[in-house]
């Protein structure tokens, strides 16, 4: 900084005084002779301009509108990353809110960003104090979970354009001999609407996911498709889920998002025992006010129950 200062400076310091110039207040003064009058002098060229100073490290104020800034970026950067987890804690549960699940790689799927959907104008949530029935008025359609990453989209679900389901392409996912009890239970129980999504895995596992909105909470209680004594296509028996209902029966008296996410609306999970037929077979069954939600996965050779449970969970979610 010394060196720099003394550059800058030396070329004020050898410049010629102007005429015009008058004696520093206090300085002493000395009698010369006085010079005849003659031409004014001419100005002469102006004393050229130095080399330019190197540049000066940033002043401590400037530092800290740096500091400042670089702290306002890390706030946006810790927002977005508490944002971005809220999300892949819906997509991807930690691994101690899906029984059996130990250490990666668990067999999880990945599924794409969720959302509740948008409601009709003053509509109230689910779960709101004013909607005691826990009624969905958003599109029933937008309540279906999405496929996860990898799948591709198979016709095991028979739907229209809008996603709905006809009552009958729904009953063929259980027992010929069982159908006509089940579609007389829709006609006679306030059934409104079925809708569906299916996909496919590269590993084979096939998943169909149907929603069923009945008029009322009352009326779910009656849906006949789910319980031990349920038959499937493939599945003449099921059981109950061990590894579910041990880690649910763990949690529900323990608070925490663990229990919340298993014990998130009326949710049962059976899977056919062993040994399964040509392909086994597991359904999930969550009664969510006005509507009922059925999750049935199979493959040949076994159903890997890890993403079976993780796909339940995430369909419950967007169902509270």
């Amino acid at each position: 900084m010394t060196e720099q200062n003394t550059t800058a400076a030396a070329p004020a310091a050898d410049a010629a005084p102007t005429a015009d110039a008058a004696p520093a207040a206090g300085s002493a003064m000395v009698a010369v002779p006085a010079p005849e009058p003659g031409p004014a002098p001419e100005p002469g060229p102006a004393p050229e301009a130095g080399p330019a100073p190197e540049p000066v490290p940033a002043a401590p104020k400037d530092r800290r509108k740096l500091f400042a800034a670089l702290r306002w970026t890390a706030a946006v950067l810790v927002f977005a990353a508490v944002g971005a987890g809220t999300a892949y804690g819906v997509v991807q549960p930690e691994r101690t809110e899906i029984p059996g699940l130990s250490t990666r790689p668990d067999g999880r799927w990945t599924y794409p960003d969720l959302a509740k959907p948008e409601l009709p104008a003053g509509a109230p949530l689910p779960g709101a104090t004013d909607n005691p029935d826990r009624t969905h008025y958003a599109a029933l359609s937008s309540l279906l979970l999405p496929a996860p990453q990898g799948a591709r989209p198979d016709d095991s679900v028979t739907a229209d354009k809008d996603g709905k389901v006809a009552p009958d392409a729904f009953l063929e996912e259980y027992a010929p001999d069982d159908r006509p009890k089940l579609k007389e239970s829709f006609e006679y129980e306030g059934l409104r609407q079925i809708t569906g999504r299916s996909w496919t895995m590269p590993d084979g596992t096939r998943t169909r996911v149907y929603l069923l909105r009945f008029h009322s909470s009352s009326f779910v209680d009656t849906f006949l498709g789910c319980g031990t004594n349920t038959r499937l296509t493939g599945a003449d028996s099921l059981s109950v889920d061990l590894v579910w209902s041990r880690a649910k029966a763990e949690q529900s008296s323990t608070a925490g998002t663990a229990a919340a996410t298993l014990d998130s609306g009326d949710t049962s999970v059976y899977e056919e025992p062993e040994p399964s037929g040509d392909e086994q077979v597991r359904i999930g069954c969550l009664q969510a006010g006005d509507v009922q939600g059925v999750v049935i996965q199979s493959r040949k050779g076994g159903t890997p129950a890890v993403p079976f449970h993780q796909t339940v969970i995430l369909q419950g979610q967007l169902l509270s």
